[in-house]
């Protein structure tokens, strides 16, 4: 195994996958949209066939949470019937598929971490659409691993940690939402674990029990209010903003797509299955602020 076909080029964890992969000896094969779109199947087709990869990380989505709520047949295009057509590509090639998840895909409503064996019940359009990609891509493929991930933040693109600093540097005072439990997780740290467990399937080659749902998130759960404020603790030796930030409630903070109010995740699996573990939310934090603070100075 070594040339790994990752979909979603230009997005967070494909960024990191383009570093993750040569570091454990693989060759990265990036391919995004327009030469690949899940809406033109024809596309997705012919970039697997360019590539003829060994295994393939499918990182491309619909990962508009409230805008998915105004477009279910695009986001179920996207989410569940590209899975679909790309687990059947790797079917044919005989090629193990990790498809990225979500912890979208439970209710938030247990009170305790969710272990992958609970039911599934997601609450919105994207987790639903989501849900349906991990039933074809498992239905699919038998050589396909399911990771669900959560609060993916990273040195590029839209997410809360820049999101944060880019509105803490402007506001004095900011209000975010203390009542949602959940996993931030530095999409560095996810693109290192793929790449680790791609390096134990071509070390092992693939074993059966690689077929099936496996949490990824970093150790450690925190609420939105809890992560902003060390966000700003983290950026305060570079010189960045220190606003207060005021905890609200998920009420007060209204938004069209529903989230689980307590994603907290069980992490064993994926340790004892493949011997990959994430490290704490706060080393990902670190190793990301030290990116973008890189990024300003180059």
């Amino acid at each position: 195994m070594r040339r790994i076909l990752v979909t979603g080029r230009g997005g967070q964890l494909a960024t990191g996958l383009e570093t993750s992969l040569p570091a454990q000896g693989f060759e990265a094969f990036l391919v995004g949209q327009p030469d690949f779109e899940f809406d033109k199947p024809e596309t997705v087709r012919a970039a697997f066939a360019a590539a003829r990869p060994d295994a393939v990380v499918n990182c491309a989505a619909w990962t508009a949470v409230d805008a998915a709520e105004d477009d279910e047949p695009g986001a179920f295009r996207a989410n569940a019937l590209g899975p679909a057509l790309l687990a059947g590509l790797c079917a044919a090639a005989g090629i193990p598929l990790i498809q990225v998840s979500t912890d979208c895909v439970y209710d938030g409503l247990k009170g305790e971490p969710y272990h992958e064996s609970d039911l599934p019940h997601p609450v919105s359009v994207y987790g639903r659409t989501k849900l349906a990609g991990e039933w074809a891509a498992l239905a699919g493929n038998p050589m396909t691993t399911v990771l669900r991930t959560a609060w993916v933040f990273s040195p590029i693109g839209r997410n809360f940690v820049r999101t944060m600093l880019a509105v803490g540097a402007q506001r004095p005072e900011l209000r975010v939402v203390a009542d949602q439990h959940g996993h931030p997780t530095a999409a560095p740290d996810l693109a290192d674990a793929i790449a680790a467990i791609l390096a134990r399937t071509r070390e092992t080659g693939w074993r059966a029990e690689y077929h099936g749902v496996f949490h990824a998130v970093a150790q450690g759960a925190t609420t939105w209010h809890a992560f902003a404020e060390a966000i700003f603790v983290a950026a305060q030796p570079f010189g960045g903003p220190r606003p207060v930030v005021r905890p609200i409630a998920t009420q007060d903070y209204p938004v069209k797509a529903t989230r689980p109010a307590d994603g907290r995740l069980e992490l064993g699996k994926l340790h004892a299955t493949f011997g990959v573990t994430l490290p704490p939310w706060q080393d990902g934090l670190t190793r990301v602020i030290s990116a973008l603070h890189q990024a300003e100075r180059s």
